[in-house]
């Protein structure tokens, strides 16, 4: 009788997950040939988080732990690079932007670091309790010009090399605070609240959030921006979402799960022949050549044992050889070779 039991609740158990899969599009990734990425030594434990370039050879790479480092090889090698930061607290830096050789990188708590000489030399601007928030992403404009977002959802703008900062945003709580927060094309940002259960959107020139739902009952991991200016979705439980109508920011297509192993994926990004890649726990590192059907792991991810949180590719147009980094946590670190 108990075997009759257990046998029908292994039954049940078995008819709900069905139930639950056949509204996913599940893919069995299958381990690909070769691999564009190399790992590239930090000798560091700190978190890499952000990078830019000044050029073709000299940029930065920001992290946790006071984590600067500087190449001026196009990322092949780096170095420990020293700045006016101040010595007590642990300070997370979180962000790095250049345009030219004006550039900016800020950090949490408080911290904003500037330049205008392609980083030879700092300048420590203190925000004190000025601003709502933490720093969280701060892009460079033009000269002395920049904008600054923060973890309250507040963004403000300096055009004085941040003696002043102005307010773009009148009422942040449309933001929810931010779990995650990224900057379109258009100028715009695109926010995750900090529980993960909606998302909001700024465009550019509007003063307040517009808050949006979920795709699911699932808490939302990432929004983002496909490169043709439609908006990803990343959700628990390894979903991967896109617009479905263009003209309808909350219309999204069927949840995409390219492997069930337990981990959620980070971020989602686009390479320069615009194949997707997805990220996430684990060295869980895949790449779908079919915008999203079928995908692939990457061998040399498989094999990194860390959990990979994000994927840049340097937006330089101007450069021969497009840089790509796969950011992952105890100072590793993946370098695109193409």
């Amino acid at each position: 009788m108990k075997r009759l039991f257990s046998n029908v609740i292994n039954l049940t158990l078995v008819f709900i997950v069905g139930i639950a899969l056949s509204s996913c599009t599940v893919s069995n990734a299958s381990m690909g040939s070769s691999s564009p990425w190399s790992l590239v030594d930090l000798e560091t434990e700190a978190n890499p988080l952000d990078v830019d370039f000044v050029d073709e050879k000299n940029g930065f790479l920001v992290g946790t732990n006071r984590l600067i480092l500087e190449t001026n090889d196009g990322g092949i090698t780096w170095k420990e690079r020293n700045l006016d930061i101040p010595s007590e607290g642990n300070f997370r830096l979180i962000s790095v932007d250049f345009k030219g050789q004006e550039g900016w990188i800020a950090g949490q708590p408080g911290l904003i670091l500037h330049t205008t000489d392609g980083g030879n030399n700092w300048t420590r601007l203190d925000l004190g309790n000025k601003l709502p928030g933490d720093p969280y992403l701060i892009t460079t404009i033009d000269a002395d010009s920049a904008e600054l977002a923060t973890t309250a959802g507040a963004i403000y703008k300096t055009t004085d090399a941040g003696t002043n900062w102005e307010a773009i945003v009148l009422d942040t709580s449309g933001s929810g605070g931010i779990r995650e927060l990224r900057r379109t094309n258009s100028g715009g940002y695109i926010s995750v609240s900090s529980l993960g259960n909606f998302f909001s959107v700024l465009n550019p020139g509007e003063k307040t959030w517009s808050p949006h739902q979920r795709a699911s009952s699932k808490r939302v991991q990432s929004v983002g921006e496909q490169p043709n200016g439609d908006l990803w979705m990343l959700s628990r439980g390894a979903e991967i979402r896109f617009n479905a109508n263009p003209e309808d920011i909350d219309s999204w297509s069927k949840p995409i799960i390219p492997i069930v192993n337990g981990y959620n994926y980070q971020d989602l990004a686009w390479d320069p022949s615009n194949s997707i890649w997805a990220a996430g726990g684990s060295g869980t590192l895949l790449v779908s050549n079919d915008d999203g059907q079928t995908w692939e792991k990457d061998p040399v991810g498989e094999f990194v044992p860390t959990n990979f949180i994000r994927i840049l590719f340097v937006d330089d147009s101007n450069s021969d050889s497009p840089k790509g980094f796969v950011f992952g946590e105890r100072g590793n670190l993946l370098r695109w070779q193409g």
